[in-house]
């Protein structure tokens, strides 16, 4: 191959683009520069006509295909590049399962073959594919070269008409009709609204410079402009610190990457204009993560995206965002995804809600989304063929649904609800000072959970009698950085403080695994099946540097008061033993440097691992409280990954086997005198939490949403008639206790909501 081939084949496609020529003689003298340029035995493009993929140029297979051979998305292997957006590069295009042979191309003799898709406003029109007679997988830098001669080639076909939206608008009548489409429950919410595109991206038009000096400094310019406008938006959010701060601010880094503006005039150097340069990089970066299996490495790339197409924006002069422009009325944003940042620049007064192609639980936009109380539903396939601009939608985050169009009668059902929902909270809000105590004079102790500054507030607002688990790790996954003492222990201090003479409970940090952080990489641990792989106190022990850290902020942050830790995924009692030594040891360190400190701490254990309940008979006694984390405990019960939908309802939390098995555990505590609280979903749902009482579980850490329904739940029911009910389904082992506890329920007039 030759020297620097994306500077050479851009030459010679300029000459290309300005000739006086038809389309497809452009279309061919295209295929025979890359042909020659790439030293490739074929080059060829298909293009996107009538809803199939149609051969329309080639360089090496038989002229008589062209117009001829037709695929359909998701045929072959053109098909399969075409229908996922994705670069395929093969040694042996025969062993791939989706290879389809079309004998009139002639490519019988060619093994090799490396195709990219030609991608224009978000959707494949077309791809580009080389073959050649040996098998070899082309190099990176090859693959990058079709990538940015697949830009030039959406750009000649735009320009000669040839882009088909035909299939697009096809999709779009057929699915004019109501249509409910799920996705992933981000955050929890009802929202109705005009469905408004967020439209982040910029269509570039030209690709190819004249000066490449001039679109550097329109470059240099830009990311002037653009840090200007991100330093702003740091100042001016009204969030008073923790998380939704760090996310800025972590943010804000990428902005200030060198690295990044290094790659964009390197792009620019090929021949590429600023908007091609940026988008050039940013297609080749999103290349790269979806490439890594680190799930927190990958939901940054939304914070890169976004930061590329603010940057894109800038540079071609097209500011205009349905932000930017402004919302007229109750608007639901939909976008393949939001960074934090854009998502801020909406006018809340609006902004109901959001519905995302892609997201997470844990990216920046969510978190920031939660603080602002927007419900918020990703993973939405078909967004851009199903839902237009202007079109109504109803989003239920807590259920993970968008109804698009939805019919007068599902309008008024949703109404419906969200009145019935606002009466009930309405209901719970009269509970608030009353206690949580059955009919029959038992006291349920209900705690909350929570991982972020703000969720404080909400002990005042539901009244909770503390919370029973603050997952710090938090902190670690929205940081670009391990978080240094001083933010861990101004994150603590606070939430004490917010909580005054209610207890909190501290878990020391449950990252690794599928919480990966990138400035926690270990090669060592590359785990095939992170939720039981190296995480939690596993990593923990295994870094005691970071445990140090966390031990001393969580024990400056107590001072003067009643410190609870907990220790999270304790397998085996030692495990335990080394993490309490741990922050023993600080505390020492402090008391030796006469600093201040807390009046007692208080250790306690979440038992998650089934193992850890053979051993409570050693570790009950080195414990002051233990909680038992019905989440994880009850996939690892069952064998059954609790993110598969396909298992989600192939195990029942009112099984026999989990309730026998808390049973068991529950009362070993109340014999060794240890409190014991169950945190998790199952607490949270007032049917569950009915026979978690009814096995003599009296204390619940839940999500403050959950708080209400649950004491409405308490404080209507009779619990030793239930108690003694659950006694003979147990015994019996009856597999219908989600039935008869139900039905008893009903019996009783107990309320579940």
């Amino acid at each position: 191959m030759v020297v620097s081939p994306a500077r050479a084949i851009l030459r010679a496609l300029h000459d290309v683009m300005a000739a006086k020529t038809s389309a497809q003689v452009k279309l061919n003298a295209v295929v025979a520069t890359v042909a020659e340029q790439l030293d490739s035995e074929v080059a060829s493009i298909y293009l996107l006509r009538d809803g199939v993929l149609e051969l329309f140029a080639t360089k090496g297979l038989a002229q008589a295909a062209v117009h001829v051979t037709r695929l359909a998305m998701g045929e072959g292997l053109t098909g399969v590049i075409a229908a996922t957006r994705e670069p395929l590069n093969l040694a042996e295009a025969r062993a791939h399962p989706d290879f389809a042979f079309k004998p009139e191309t002639g490519e019988e003799i060619f093994h090799s073959f490396a195709g990219v898709p030609i991608v224009r406003r978000e959707a494949s029109v077309g791809v580009l594919c080389v073959q050649h007679a040996d098998p070899r997988q082309y190099a990176e830098v090859e693959i990058e070269v079709l990538q940015t001669v697949a830009m030039v080639i959406a750009e000649l076909i735009a320009g000669a008409g040839l882009i088909d939206d035909v299939a697009a608008a096809k999709a779009r009548r057929a699915a004019s009709g109501p249509v409910r489409l799920s996705g992933l429950k981000l955050v929890d919410g009802l929202a109705r609204g005009t469905a408004v595109f967020h439209q982040p991206r910029v269509v570039v038009e030209h690709t190819v410079a004249e000066d490449t000096e001039a679109e550097r400094a329109r470059v240099y310019g830009a990311f002037i402009r653009m840090r200007e406008q991100i330093d702003g938006m740091v100042k001016q959010a009204d969030f008073a610190g923790g998380d939704s701060a760090e996310v800025l601010e972590t943010y804000k880094m990428f902005a200030y990457d060198e690295g990044w503006s290094r790659r964009i005039n390197e792009a620019i150097d090929t021949g590429l204009t600023a908007e091609a340069a940026i988008e050039r990089v940013q297609a080749r970066t999103r290349a790269k993560m979806r490439s890594i299996p680190d799930p927190y490495l990958r939901e940054r790339l939304i914070d890169l995206d976004d930061l590329s197409n603010r940057l894109i924006r800038i540079v071609s002069g097209q500011l205009g965002s349905a932000a930017s422009a402004g919302l007229r009325g109750d608007t639901i944003v939909v976008a393949r995804n939001l960074g934090p940042a854009e998502l801020l620049e909406y006018d809340r007064r609006f902004l109901r809600g959001v519905v995302l192609e892609e997201g997470s639980l844990t990216a920046h936009v969510t978190i920031v989304a939660r603080a602002m109380g927007i419900a918020v539903v990703g993973r939405v396939r078909d967004l851009w063929t199903t839902i237009a601009d202007g079109d109504e939608l109803l989003v239920d985050g807590g259920a993970g649904a968008v109804l698009v169009r939805p019919t007068p009668a599902t309008i008024k059902t949703f109404t419906a609800t969200s009145a019935l929902k606002a009466k009930r909270l309405a209901e719970y809000a009269k509970l608030r000072d009353l206690p949580a105590t059955t009919l029959d004079g038992t006291r349920i102790t209900l705690m909350m959970n929570a991982g972020l500054q703000g969720d404080a507030a909400a002990l005042n607002e539901t009244n909770a009698d503390g919370i029973g688990l603050f997952r710090t790790e938090f902190q670690f996954l929205v940081s670009a950085t391990l978080p240094r003492r001083e933010r861990q222990t101004a994150l603590y201090k606070s939430v004490l403080d917010a909580a005054g003479s209610r207890p909190v409970v501290f878990r020391t940090v449950d990252i690794g695994g599928d919480k990966a952080v990138p400035y926690m990489r270990d090669g060592d641990h590359d785990d095939e099946n992170p939720a039981m792989g190296w995480r939690a106190l596993r990593l923990a022990l295994g870094r005691s540097g970071l445990m140090k850290v966390q031990a001393r902020a969580l024990l400056e942050a107590g001072a003067g008061r009643t410190l609870n830790i907990m220790f999270p995924m304790v397998s085996e009692p030692w495990e335990f033993d080394a993490a309490k030594v741990i922050v023993e040891e600080q505390r020492a360190w402090l008391t030796k440097s006469e600093r201040a400190r807390p009046e007692r701490v208080a250790y306690g254990a979440m038992l998650e691992v089934p193992a850890l309940a053979e051993t409570l008979d050693v570790l009950l006694p080195k414990v002051d409280f233990l909680s038992i984390g019905t989440n994880d405990l009850t996939q690892f019960l069952f064998a059954a990954d609790r993110a598969n939908p396909a298992l989600a309802d192939r195990y029942d939390w009112l099984s026999p086997a989990i309730l026998r098995f808390l049973r068991r555990v529950v009362a070993q505590c109340a014999d060794a005198g240890v409190p014991v609280t169950v945190c998790g979903e199952m607490g949270g749902r007032p049917l569950e939490a009915l026979a978690l009482m009814a096995i003599g579980v009296e204390r619940l850490s839940i999500t403050p949403a959950a708080i209400g329904p649950v004491k409405a739940m308490v404080r209507s029911v009779a619990l030793a008639r239930v108690r003694a009910a659950m006694t003979a389904w147990l015994t019996d082992a009856s597999s219908t206790i989600r039935a008869d506890l139900s039905a008893m329920a009903a019996r009783e007039g107990v309320a579940l909501g």
